[in-house]
């Protein structure tokens, strides 16, 4: 396979790359709390977790980190190796962080958010499903050969991944991947567009946070259903809010990596039994292919804990913090994700990366329609448009900060974006095959 060779990072060494992300977190941190100066200025305009993801991503475009590279040794054989730390993070902090953020989880006030979330997420699936071939049809006028290719080196057919991946996730991209065989050499030049947009767009979703109530207005929004969860959230937890112990602490830990524990074996074993026992889980063409996804059970059974345990005397630990070691684990993981954003590599592939932004603004346009169209507030739309591109590693970081109480609701939607993937870019991907025949 001839694949483009990386170059090595000034810092390959995974345990040193960690130190530094935790150098940048503790960073940003101190300098967002000072409240004066040019340091309040400056996140007054650019949102702290904006930062998290930002500077190792500058640090990767710099070639001081990297995801993934290659050495060559003495007879010339290239050897490739990537970073584990997006791996870590999003198998093991991500669903502790899913338990801790929803041990406090009020249904019924999110049910009474009403359905504008849910219409607002099926907008973004739909904005993704169309926006692939009308971005093929625009950038066809003017550079037919970047949308063209014959048999497995069709552009639409790696475009299908791409929209596997806006639409459900790693699993829904593979599965893509799998049906439409793309030719494996070009398949680095999709993934490179699927990060670069979808990380750019993220990094607009987050600046609009900093102005959510300036967009609420113009959009005309009613927020009280949102303002009343904020609310509850916040009271209760100042009702049980006490000084934690080491004690709360481990037990905290405790829930939360045993069912980080239960949801990697349970996972596992569901997945591989409905693969094994159902031919339309095996057939990657099939609606229900996501049910085969490791990753997905992982996050629904995490999920699955935290409602349950928000059942239960466990609830209380809120008040020691549970949220806010949650928290600290996502954004471990928006540094992690950052490190993809290698913003040297923008430029490899001028017409591909056209294509997609193209396509992420008809998404955000149709998104801002309709918003506009139900009075839909700003955090129906920024965590409709990450549950579909983003996922769950994600949907929940958007979606907490608007505000802590907020997560599960990035993290209900992300689970929806499993469902309607599959389905999603199937549809997607014969719509831009006709267009690319156009």
């Amino acid at each position: 396979m001839n694949e483009t060779l990386l170059p090595e990072p000034l810092i390959s060494n995974d345990t040193v790359v960690f130190g530094l992300l935790a150098l940048c977190l503790g960073f940003i941190f101190y300098t967002s709390s000072i409240k004066t100066g040019f340091w309040s200025k400056f996140y007054g305009i650019v949102p702290a977790v904006l930062m998290c993801y930002l500077l190792p991503g500058i640090l990767a475009s710099l070639g001081v980190i990297a995801e993934e590279w290659h050495t060559i040794d003495s007879l010339g054989q290239a050897t490739k190796h990537e970073s584990k730390l997006y791996f870590v993070s999003s198998r093991y902090l991500l669903p502790a962080a899913l338990v801790l953020m929803t041990l406090s989880i009020d249904l019924k006030a999110i049910a009474n958010l009403g359905s504008k979330a849910l219409i607002m997420f099926l907008t973004g699936s739909v904005g993704i499903i169309v926006g692939g071939p009308i971005a093929i049809l625009i950038v066809s006028i003017f550079s037919p050969e970047t949308v063209g290719g014959n048999d497995f080196d069709a552009v639409w057919r790696g475009l299908s991944t791409i929209a596997g991946s806006w639409i459900g996730g790693g699993a829904n991209q593979a599965a893509m991947f799998e049906i439409f065989r793309y030719t494996p050499e070009k398949y680095g030049a999709m993934v490179l567009v699927d990060i670069v947009v979808a990380n750019i767009w993220m990094a607009i979703i987050l600046l609009g946070v900093g102005k959510t109530k300036r967009l609420d207005n113009w959009l005309k929004a009613d927020t009280s259903a949102i303002e009343t969860l904020k609310i509850k959230v916040t009271e209760f937890a100042e009702k049980i809010t006490r000084v934690p112990t080491l004690k709360d602490y481990m037990i905290m830990l405790s829930l939360a990596f045993t069912a980080v524990g239960i949801a990697h074996f349970f996972g596992g074993h569901i997945s591989s039994f409905l693969t094994d026992s159902f031919e339309s889980v095996r057939d990657k063409k099939s609606f229900l292919s996501f049910l085969g996804s490791n990753f997905f059970w992982m996050v629904v059974i995490a999920t699955t804990a935290g409602i349950v345990m928000s059942f239960t005397p466990a609830k209380n630990y809120e008040g020691a913090g549970a949220s806010k070691i949650g928290g600290m684990f996502i954004y471990i993981l928006v540094a992690t994700i950052g490190i993809k954003m290698d913003l040297g590599r923008v430029l490899e592939n001028p017409g591909l990366i056209a294509i997609g932004f193209i396509w992420i603004s008809i998404h955000a346009g149709l998104l801002i329609l309709v918003a506009k169209l139900i009075r839909a507030p700003y955090f129906f739309l920024a965590v409709g448009s990450q549950a579909n591109v983003g996922g769950a590693a994600s949907a929940p970081v958007v979606a907490a900060e608007f505000h802590p109480s907020l997560a599960s609701v990035g993290v209900l939607l992300a689970v929806l974006g499993y469902v309607v993937g599959t389905g999603g870019a199937l549809l997607c991907a014969y719509l831009m095959e006709v267009a690319s025949k156009v």
